[in-house]
């Protein structure tokens, strides 16, 4: 992607169903859980690199034995600093006595993260500090048992304010107004009151109090807790939570926005982020990764019972594509064959753009992510040109001269390394035009790969969010290979939209398809279509969140999508460069037709899967009219 873009978050979800007497056994050592879930988190390191953390709870513990334990690191390598710290503990027992390694009981009396329970979490940062204290697993904590709660996810939600106003009406006093903060303690909250409930249920019938919260855990109905605290959640999550007893969830919101797959056998139940991990992680075939269904959630009960549950009716699915276009790893074998139908089915647009002439034309791609959209586009170009190729040795007539067949059969695609990116050059020099030069040359070009004044150089990306990075470095370092015409081609449809589902697109002025159609406007005259959706946006500020309409899609009616990409190639090329620049699209209808199971467009068509989506772009337009350079929600 030629702008990175911070976005989601990976959860890993580890619960070992046998003692870890077992796993010694079987595999030679006592860290099975914590091992695994390392190589979990490893393998989902592109969800999360601003910060990491870890907890486990162990089982059958004493009074006065810890049995949580966590870790968190916003290290530049989070991962690694959290599992050396952890396997430094091991490794200082190991210089004590080496046979302690394999005592069981002595790890679980005096070690950390040697229990049953593991839950670990990877964060980018959509927006605030990137502390410490931003860093999941967020961990509320009670002399009782079955109240202590570890909670984690993938998330973000729009109503934060008014689940806020809930927990203050309850007579809490929460210590910020954030999505994590009101995650956990509204179902902090319900734990509570199950614990009460359940209390003055069973302590009349004679139990003693040790008795009483025995048959709490025992019993504890989180399908019940869950149901009420999200009953009112308007986003897009996966959210995992430990109970201090031993039980866990992973719930997954309404519309499947946010991924969580999930795998369980004898020996383990395991939830991740995306379905490879998990296949790499225990060695498994696709088939046996489920998804967890939207609006449902996996309840693991401390007994071992693992049950997929309805917690909040699925309204129409509404899976994030971006997941497919660049979030998720392509080692997913349906994200890997969609990523080659968006290059292919943006073929045509790209056989139009450079007039048909193959034989004059370079194709390639930057950054590496766009690799495998640009075999799925060569693959479409080579069946374009065999087509090509039958018409033109049928055009030979019944006597076909053998070397004309072979020049026929000997045409090819033409496909270079064009640019590689060789260093992320970092400077404290804050004058524009001394940064701009710096990042010009972030990535070196291949020389003579393209025939100067002859070949069109097509070149194929993730997506074009704000464009920054392609004016001030990608288009001035193809510009020196002097082709005859630069054709930049993005395998995502124009993000028109800011997201508010925890990826960080949150403002429109950040959006150069936005800023290419405000600038048409102005151009045609049309100023007064802003200033309209400008007051029909105020005019809902009031309203609840389920009656707001999104306005500003207004923004974009007047005018067709090709009109929008010749503006955005217009305010993107360098005006120092000669080189005529086209930039072309993915259209709606060939993304759904690539990635038809995840059908979440709300970037590109405005149509957001939840009523706060609506109230969130009215907002965003508002701040960006208004001059406000805040987030929306």
């Amino acid at each position: 992607m030629s702008d990175p873009i911070k976005h989601e978050c990976g959860i890993a979800l580890l619960r070992l169903k046998k003692p870890i007497e077992y796993y010694l056994e079987k595999y030679g050592s006592a860290f099975y859980g914590i091992n695994k879930l390392h190589l979990l988190m490893e393998k989902q390191h592109n969800r999360g690199q601003d910060g990491a953390g870890v907890a486990n709870i162990k089982f059958d513990m004493n009074p006065g034995e810890r049995y949580i334990s966590r870790y968190r690191s916003v290290n530049s390598k989070p991962i690694q600093d959290i599992f050396d710290h952890i396997n430094g503990r091991f490794e200082d027992i190991a210089e004590r006595d080496p046979k302690l390694l394999k005592d069981v009981n002595f790890l679980k009396k005096n070690a950390g993260f040697t229990g049953e329970l593991f839950l670990g979490h990877l964060r980018y940062g959509t927006f605030g500090r990137n502390s410490i204290e931003s860093c999941h697993p967020f961990l509320r904590q009670n002399n009782w048992i079955t109240r202590n709660l570890v909670v984690a996810g993938n998330f973000n939600l729009t109503n934060v304010d008014e689940l806020f106003e809930v927990l203050l009406h309850v007579g809490q006093h929460p210590k910020e107004m954030s999505d994590t903060v009101t995650v956990m303690e509204k179902i902090g909250h319900f734990l509570d009151m199950e614990n009460v409930e359940m209390y003055d249920r069973l302590k009349p019938q004679g139990y003693s109090n040790q008795e009483v919260y025995k048959l709490i855990g025992d019993k504890l109905d989180i399908e019940r807790i869950l149901k009420r605290a999200s009953e009112d959640w308007d986003g897009g999550y996966a959210m995992a939570g430990l109970f201090g007893h031993g039980d866990a969830f992973v719930l997954r919101d309404p519309a499947g926005i946010r991924p969580a797959f999930w795998y369980e056998d004898d020996e383990v139940c395991v939830v991740a982020s995306e379905r490879p991990v998990i296949q790499t992680a225990f060695n498994l075939k696709s088939e046996q990764v489920k998804e967890l269904t939207p609006g449902h959630a996996l309840i693991l009960k401390r007994d071992g019972e693992v049950k997929e549950t309805l917690i909040n009716n699925p309204v129409p699915a509404s899976k994030c594509s971006f997941e497919r276009i660049y979030f998720s790893r392509g080692s997913d074998f349906e994200i890997y064959n969609e990523r080659k139908e968006l290059g292919r089915n943006i073929v045509p647009q790209i056989i139009e753009a450079i007039d048909g002439d193959l034989e004059n034309a370079v194709f390639s791609f930057i950054p590496n992510t766009a690799e495998v959209s640009f075999y799925g586009m060569i693959k479409g170009l080579e069946d374009h040109l065999n087509e090509e190729k039958i018409q033109q040795v049928i055009a030979l007539g019944n006597n076909p001269d053998h070397e004309e067949i072979r020049r026929i059969l000997l045409q090819r695609t033409r496909i270079e390394k064009i640019a590689i990116k060789d260093a992320k050059l970092r400077t404290f020099i804050t004058q524009d035009d001394s940064r701009d030069d710096l990042v010009a040359h972030v990535y070196d070009i291949t020389y003579g790969s393209v025939r100067p004044k002859t070949d069109n150089l097509v070149v194929i990306d993730d997506s074009i969010v704000r464009g920054t990075t392609l004016k001030q470095s990608i288009l001035r370092i193809l510009d020196r290979l002097n082709p005859k015409k630069i054709v930049i081609v993005s395998s995502a449809p124009q993000i028109r939209f800011p997201d508010c589902y925890g990826i960080d697109m949150a403002k429109l002025g950040d959006f150069i398809a936005f800023e290419a159609a405000i600038s048409l406007l102005e151009e045609r005259g049309m100023k007064q279509v802003i200033n309209d959706v400008y007051d029909q946006c105020k005019g809902q500020e009031a309203l609840k969140k389920e009656q707001v309409k999104n306005y500003v899609q207004q923004i974009y009616e007047p005018f067709t999508d090709e009109e929008v990409s010749a503006k955005i190639s217009e305010l993107l090329t360098p005006k120092e460069i000669n080189t005529p620049v086209e930039i072309i699209y993915q259209t709606v209808d060939n993304l759904h037709k690539a990635c038809p199971g995840n059908t979440g467009d709300w970037y590109f068509t405005g149509n957001y899967p939840t009523p706060g989506g609506n109230r969130v772009v009215n907002k965003a337009f508002i701040n960006w009219k208004e001059g406000k350079n805040e987030r929306a929600y």
